[in-house]
C-alpha cells in the first residue's frame, strides 16, 4: 500500500483561510506542492481542482510532466465546497462531467467528486440521494468512456449506509467512494463499521485524524479538528487493515482541513508527522 498527500492540507496556502485561521504570510503554488510531497518522498498526491490557477491545457500538460517526473500516483479532485448541492445545481454537475477531460488529460484514473456538503446534511437525505443516483448514473457513462473511475466522498454529508445506497444505486463499476476516514466522526457514524461495508467499493482516500477542540460548539463541522495521523480519535490503523483485506489499491492519501490550533497552523510539520506515521502504519499492516 503507499502514501500520499491531498493537496487540501494546504488550503490557507492556496486562499482559503476559514474565519479565526491567521493568513499565512506567504502562498504556495501547485507546483511548490508537488516539490513539497516530492521531498516527502511520497507515492502519490490528490490535487483539488478548486486551486487550479488555469483551464489551459497546456498548464494541464505542464502539470502532467511534473507529476510523471516525479513518479506519482494521482487522484483528480472536484467539487469543493459543496459539489452538486445535494442534486440541486445542474451547472455543477455540468461542469463535474466537463472536468473529466481534465482528469485524462493529467493521466489520473480516479477522479473525487461531491455529491453534497454539510451545508444539506439537516434536510432530508432520500431525496438528495435519488437525484445524485440519477446524475452519477448519467456523469459514470462518461467517465467510464474515458477511462475515469468516479470517487464520491463522504463529504460530512452523507452516513455510511446512505453512502452504500448510493453506490449500489449506481451500479457502475466505475463509481465508487473517496473514503474519507474523519468525516464519518463528524456524523458521530463509527467509520469502523463504515470501512466494513464500503471497502470494497474504495477508489481513493482522505486519511484524516481529529480531536475535539475546546470552546466550539459540539454543532461545528470543526468540532473535531483535524490533527497529524496518529494523535487524534480515528483509528486509521484498523481503517487502513480493512482496505488492505479488502484489495484497495490506491494510496493513503492525508488530508486535514481544519488543523486544530495546538498545533500552530504549522500545516508543514503536521503533514510531515502524518506522512512518517502512515508509512509506519504500513508497516504494521498483516
Amino acid at each position: 500500500m503507499k502514501v500520499g498527500i491531498d493537496s487540501y492540507c494546504f488550503h490557507r496556502f492556496f486562499g482559503e483561510v476559514y474565519d479565526g485561521q491567521p493568513q499565512p504570510g506567504k502562498r504556495m503554488t501547485m507546483e511548490d506542492f508537488l516539490t513539497f510531497a516530492k521531498e516527502c518522498e511520497v507515492d502519490g498526491v490528490s490535487l483539488e481542482s478548486c486551486f487550479f490557477p488555469s483551464n489551459d491545457p497546456a498548464w494541464f500538460r505542464d502539470l502532467k510532466a511534473q507529476l510523471d517526473s516525479y513518479g506519482f500516483d494521482r487522484v483528480y479532485a472536484w467539487g469543493h465546497p459543496d459539489g452538486l448541492e445535494a442534486g440541486k445545481n445542474r451547472n455543477a454537475y455540468n461542469d463535474m462531467v466537463k472536468q473529466i477531460d481534465n482528469a485524462v488529460m493529467i493521466g489520473a484514473e480516479v477522479m473525487r467528486v461531491v455529491g453534497s456538503s454539510l451545508m444539506f446534511r439537516n434536510e432530508p437525505h432520500q431525496p438528495q440521494l435519488e437525484i445524485l443516483s440519477k446524475w452519477f448514473k448519467e456523469a459514470v457513462k462518461v467517465a467510464e468512456g474515458k477511462g475515469v473511475k468516479l470517487a464520491v466522498e463522504n463529504h460530512i454529508d452523507y452516513t455510511a449506509d446512505e453512502c452504500l445506497w448510493l453506490i449500489e444505486s449506481v451500479g457502475s463499476p466505475y463509481f465508487g467512494l473517496n473514503f474519507d476516514t474523519g468525516n464519518f466522526l463528524r456524523l458521530l457514524d463509527d467509520p469502523i463499521r463504515g470501512m466494513e461495508k464500503l471497502a470494497k467499493y474504495t477508489f481513493a482516500t482522505h486519511i484524516k485524524d481529529l480531536k475535539v477542540r475546546k470552546g466550539v460548539a459540539p454543532n461545528e463541522w470543526f468540532f473535531f479538528s483535524s490533527t497529524p495521523v496518529g494523535d487524534g480519535l480515528v483509528d486509521n490503523q484498523k481503517l487502513a487493515q480493512l482496505l488492505k483485506n479488502a484489495g484497495y489499491t490506491g494510496f493513503l492519501a492525508v488530508e486535514t482541513d481544519h488543523l486544530h490550533p495546538d498545533y500552530n497552523y504549522d500545516e508543514h510539520a503536521a503533514i510531515r508527522q502524518s506522512v512518517a506515521n502512515l508509512k509506519q502504519i504500513i508497516v504494521n499492516l498483516t
